[in-house]
């Protein structure tokens, strides 16, 4: 299994809200880290092979100061570990993390090869980045863009899409891979799972399948992907301390 989180805020820097949930996430399994946020129109990538430790020692190294930002960790399938096959991958404009299979990856990116497109790592997730950009090319809307991507892919996925005209902003969605969707005060979150998020808040929404969502510092909007039609989900207040999400929603290991 991979791991994301995500963070779109205001004013605090997301970095460290990123590296303690891709912590609380290690559970999950990982060979690989990364970490990418937008400022002053620009990413800032950082990666790293191995723990997350070696991820931390890098961002030691400089300044990450955006406040709108999504992390990974990498278990590989497609491609060896290493820093080039970590997570995010960035073409162009467009930033994206993946957890899952696309099954028809190969057929995308040979044709996009063919196209005169350049691939950097040997995963089957960096196809989603080049497909967004060639999307946005077209229809200039984030949300759509990422819709009209996710139709041509078979296979699951979680994914998170930044874009660096909007810093304001992130889409992320799933199919048959989860992710949870964070509420909090002037900042909204994504992670796959609860506890990356319960030092930030209790409040979360549960994407279905095929379920795109659009989160800004102060929204969180929820779209059908085979239409965009708005749709409603239920906010539930997770009531579990980090500890007890390390124990299953229990008080102590004895009664896990």
């Amino acid at each position: 299994m991979c791991g994301i989180v995500g963070m779109v805020g205001d004013e605090r820097p997301c970095v460290n809200v990123l590296l303690d949930g891709l912590k609380r996430l290690e559970y999950r399994g990982y060979d690989s880290a990364g970490i990418a946020t937008v400022i002053d129109g620009e990413f800032e990538i950082v990666r790293s092979a191995g723990k997350l430790r070696k991820l931390e020692s890098k961002l030691g190294e400089q300044t990450m100061a955006g406040t709108l930002g999504i992390g990974h960790t990498r278990w590989a399938t497609h491609g060896r570990p290493s820093e080039e096959n970590a997570h995010p991958h960035r073409h162009e404009d467009v930033v994206v993390v993946h957890n899952g299979i696309i099954e028809n990856y190969a057929a995308i990116k040979k044709d996009l090869g063919s196209k005169g497109h350049s691939f950097s790592s040997e995963t089957d997730s960096e196809i989603i980045a080049h497909l967004v950009h060639l999307a946005y090319a077209n229809s200039g809307d984030l949300l759509v863009a990422v819709q009209a991507t996710l139709k041509q892919l078979t296979g699951s996925f979680a994914i998170g899409v930044l874009h660096v005209a909007h810093p304001d902003r992130m889409v992320v969605a799933r199919r048959m891979s989860p992710l949870v969707l964070g509420l909090g005060e002037s900042e909204n979150y994504v992670a796959s799972d609860v506890p990356a998020l319960l030092n930030e808040t209790r409040q979360f929404i549960f994407l279905e399948d095929d379920e795109l969502a659009l989160l800004t510092k102060s929204e969180v909007n929820i779209y059908s992907l085979q239409d965009l039609t708005p749709l409603e989900r239920p906010v539930r207040n997770i009531t579990w301390t980090p500890a007890m999400a390390e124990k299953g929603g229990y008080k102590h290991f004895m009664l896990k």
